[in-house]
């Protein structure tokens, strides 16, 4: 069986990030990636189909929210990455600043079911970091558990391990008082002025 090729590109088709991060039932209260995204307040206060609404407008937005991983057309992965200072990690009290770089945040990297285990997470990183290369960013960040190679939840593994980032050249820059799934989460980071 042939290998397909992984194409991540930003996510600028709606459509694609409701397969996504959606819920099954337009009704429904999920995450849409939105907890981090926006303030708390804003985030709170959205419910059901007004969830999905706000990531239209942010799919509209330029940068766009995140990006996405395209695997012979069909959308099978994505990863929220924007600048950190229009993000809820700007004001987080659990995640520290390292400096006053303005660095863009890579928090949360999905695949769908059915598409696991082909290396699509580390096509999301990838593409993530050169999202952010190509926007001018100075460095990228990631808050991932560092799990010291244990399972973590697949409900908790959003966040990404230690061991995926490292594999994408991040280095540890901090410990963070977060914990995710009973694992502390640290801050990773890539330099991308070079």
């Amino acid at each position: 069986m042939p290998v397909m090729a992984i194409e991540v590109r930003p996510a600028t088709r709606f459509d694609d990030v409701a397969t996504m991060v959606g819920p099954k039932r337009p009704e429904s209260n999920v995450c849409w990636c939105l907890s981090y995204r926006i303030p708390s307040k804003e985030n709170l206060s959205l419910a059901g189909p007004a969830r999905g609404e706000r990531v239209r407008e942010l799919v509209g937005q330029d940068p766009p929210p995140g990006v996405l991983a395209h695997e012979d057309g069909e959308v099978v992965g994505w990863a929220a990455v924007h600048p950190r200072k229009d993000t809820a990690f700007a004001t987080n009290r659990k995640i520290p600043h390292v400096d006053d770089l303005d660095v863009w945040s890579l928090w949360c990297v999905r695949v769908r079911p059915g598409h696991r285990k082909k290396g699509i997470s580390h096509s999301l990183v990838a593409g993530a970091v050169e999202h952010a290369r190509a926007a001018g960013a100075p460095a990228i960040e990631s808050y991932p558990v560092d799990n010291e190679g244990r399972k973590v939840d697949l409900t908790m593994a959003y966040v990404g391990t230690r061991a995926l980032f490292e594999r994408a050249g991040f280095v540890k820059a901090a410990d963070t008082d977060s914990v995710i799934n009973g694992f502390p989460r640290i801050l990773m980071r890539r330099d991308l002025r070079s």
